[in-house]
C-alpha cells in the first residue's frame, strides 16, 4: 500500500508500521473512529493531526511540533487529510496537546485538530518519500536546536526572555529591490502558520506587521531572521515583537492579506481574491527575480529543496523549492482607461522605475497593454510600486507577461499608433550606470520632486502649470540651496500621477525641460 492508504485499525501499543495498516473501507467504521475532537486514548509521543490541507508540506507540519521539542518522525496521509507526528518524548507530546487544546493550530489558513495516537512509535522506513521527510526533519530540528541554544543563553545570563506575542514588526532596510507580500509569506511561513500580513510605509521605511498562529513560531522566526538580508547587501530584516496582539485586516490585496478569510474585499472595487490565490504561496507559486540585468548583483535566494536556512557568516536567507528562471522584462498592464491612456503615458509613468523600451496597447482590448522594460529588475520594481495604483479613475494591475518581448508591427500592418518603440529615447532615466536616479526611486506620492527649473520661472508659474492639469496645489517650496529644484504637493496621489505623466519633460523655455519624479518628502 502507498502512504495515502495507510491507517491502522484498532487500539494497540505497538509501533505503527506498514504491516499494521489496512486500506480505508467504506463500512462507516472510519467515520465513527474520527468522530469527536477528544483524545481517544492515553498520552503517546505519536500525535494524530486531522483535517490537514492536501497541499501541506512536510516542513509546515513539523513546525507545529518544534516549539515543544524535537520531532523524530512524520507520516502524512494526504488522501485521508491526516498526519502522524512523532515527538522525541511523551512529555513533549503532552505539552503540545495541552497547548493546542486552548489555541487552535492552523496549517495554510485551515484549522486542524490534534490528539494522541493509539500508536507509540512510527516505523516508516519502507515507505516512499521518506528521504524527503528525513531531510526536512534534519533541517528543521537543527534550526530548533539553534533557537533553544539562544533561549538557554538568555536563562544562563539571568535575563528575562524577550516579551513575545504572535505579532512581529519587521522593518526592511536598504530596500533596493521590491519585497512583496508573497516573498514575506514564503520566508516566514517556514517557521509556522502565518495568519495575517500588513505592509506599509512609515517614516520613509518599508514596514511589515506579521501575525503567527503561535507566539513560539514568532519567537523562532525572530531569532533566525533578524539581521538577515533577503538579497545580497540589501533588503535587510530588522525584527521586533509588536505591542499588538491581533491584526485587523480590512482588505485582501497586494498590501495586506488575512489568510483565514477569503471573503474580504480588495478595497478598490475588485472582487475578493480567490481562495486558491490567497491560500497558496507555496514553492511553485512564487518566483523570486533573478535580477540578471544588474552588474555585480547576485540573488541570495537558494533554489534548492529544503527548509529556509540562514548563514551566520553571510547573513543571507535561503528559501526552498523555488526554481530559478531567466527574468522576464515584459509586463502585462490591465484595467486601463481606454479613453485616457496612451503609449506615451505608460512610457512616462513606468519610466519612473526603469527604462521602457517598447509599449503596446492591445488593438482589440485597449484596457490592456504590454510594457517592455530594460531588464527583469526594473520590471519587478515597476510591479512593486505601480500595481494597485489608481490611474485615470481605475485601479491599474501590473504583472509579468508570458511574452519575452513586445513585437513591433510589420510594415503596412494596422496599428493606429498603439505600439511604440522607445529603445533610443533620450528620456530614459537610468541609462547611465551609477546615475543618482537609482538612489531616488520612491512609490507614487502626492508630493512631486521638480528639477531643471530655469531662473526665470516663478512659484506662480509652476503652480498655474500644475493647476492646468486639473490638480489642486496644496503646497509648494523651492529648495533653499538650489532654486533649480522644488517640491509641489497636490491634492492626491492620483492627481500627482496624472501630473507627472502630463508634465515630465515639459518645455519651460530657455532650453530647460522640466523633470518630475515622486518624492519621499512632504511639505
Amino acid at each position: 500500500h502507498g502512504p495515502d492508504e495507510l491507517l491502522s485499525s484498532g487500539s494497540t501499543n505497538k509501533p505503527f508500521t506498514m504491516n499494521d495498516s489496512t486500506p480505508a473501507t467504506d463500512n462507516g467504521s472510519d467515520k465513527k473512529k474520527f468522530k469527536g475532537d477528544r483524545s481517544p486514548c492515553s498520552p503517546s509521543r505519536v500525535l494524530r493531526l486531522r483535517q490537514i490541507p492536501s497541499d501541506v508540506t512536510e516542513a509546515e507540519v513539523i513546525s507545529l511540533g518544534l516549539p515543544f521539542g524535537k520531532v523524530t518522525n512524520l507520516l502524512i496521509l494526504k488522501r485521508k487529510s491526516q498526519a502522524f507526528l512523532e515527538m522525541v518524548s511523551e512529555e513533549a507530546a503532552i505539552s503540545m496537546v495541552n497547548y493546542y487544546t486552548s489555541t487552535t493550530p492552523y496549517l495554510r489558513s485551515q484549522p486542524i485538530h490534534i490528539q494522541y495516537s493509539i500508536h507509540r512509535e512510527l516505523k516508516t522506513d519502507n515507505l516512499p518519500n521518506q528521504d524527503r521527510v528525513q531531510a526536512a526533519l534534519e533541517a528543521l530540528n537543527a534550526k530548533q536546536s539553534e533557537s533553544l541554544a539562544v533561549t538557554s543563553a538568555f536563562a544562563a545570563e539571568g535575563g528575562p526572555l524577550p516579551g513575545q506575542g504572535s505579532v512581529l514588526r519587521i522593518i526592511v532596510e536598504n530596500l533596493f529591490y521590491p519585497v512583496t507580500l508573497e516573498v514575506l509569506y514564503q520566508i516566514f511561513s517556514e517557521f509556522g502558520s502565518v495568519l495575517k500580513i500588513i505592509t506599509f510605509t512609515k517614516y520613509n521605511q518599508f514596514q511589515v506587521l506579521l501575525q503567527y498562529a503561535d507566539p513560539m513560531n514568532a519567537y523562532y522566526a525572530k531569532m533566525a531572521l533578524d539581521g538577515k538580508s533577503i538579497y545580497a547587501a540589501c533588503c535587510t530584516l530588522r525584527i521586533d515583537f509588536s505591542k499588538l496582539t491581533n491584526l485587523n485586516v480590512k482588505y485582501n490585496n497586494d498590501k495586506s492579506r488575512d489568510f483565514t478569510r477569503f471573503d474580504l474585499p480588495s478595497g478598490d472595487g475588485q472582487p475578493p481574491l480567490e481562495p486558491c490565490v490567497t491560500t497558496v504561496f507555496g514553492t511553485q507559486n512564487v518566483i523570486f527575480p533573478s535580477y540578471a540585468g544588474v552588474t555585480g548583483f547576485a540573488p541570495v535566494m537558494s533554489f534548492a529543496q529544503g527548509a529556509v536556512t540562514t548563514s551566520s557568516t553571510s547573513g543571507q536567507i535561503t528559501v526552498p523549492g523555488v526554481t530559478g528562471v531567466p527574468g522576464n522584462s515584459v509586463l502585462l498592464v490591465s484595467n486601463l482607461n481606454p479613453e485616457a491612456i496612451t503609449p506615451h503615458g505608460l512610457f512616462i509613468l513606468f519610466g519612473v522605475y526603469g527604462d521602457v523600451h517598447r509599449v503596446k496597447i492591445m488593438f482589440k482590448k485597449k484596457e490592456s497593454a504590454l510594457v517592455q522594460m530594460a531588464d527583469a529588475t526594473q520590471a519587478q520594481l515597476a510591479i512593486s510600486h505601480l500595481n494597485g495604483q489608481r490611474l485615470y479613475g481605475r485601479v491599474l494591475r501590473a504583472t509579468l507577461s508570458k511574452y519575452q518581448t513586445v513585437q513591433l508591427p510589420r510594415e503596412g500592418q494596422e496599428n493606429e499608433g498603439l505600439t511604440k518603440d522607445y529603445s533610443n529615447s533620450p528620456l530614459h532615466r537610468f541609462k547611465n550606470s551609477g546615475s543618482k536616479n537609482l538612489q531616488n526611486v520612491f512609490p507614487p506620492s502626492a508630493t512631486l520632486h521638480l528639477s531643471n527649473i530655469p531662473p526665470s520661472v516663478t512659484v506662480d508659474d509652476l503652480k498655474n502649470l500644475f493647476a492646468s492639469t486639473g490638480s489642486a496645489v496644496k503646497a509648494f517650496r523651492f529648495f533653499q540651496k538650489d532654486c533649480k529644484m522644488a517640491l509641489i504637493q497636490l491634492g492626491s496621489v492620483e492627481e500627482a500621477v496624472h501630473a507627472l505623466i502630463e508634465l515630465h519633460n515639459h518645455d519651460l523655455g530657455e532650453n530647460h525641460h522640466l523633470r518630475v519624479s515622486f518624492s519621499k518628502s512632504t511639505i
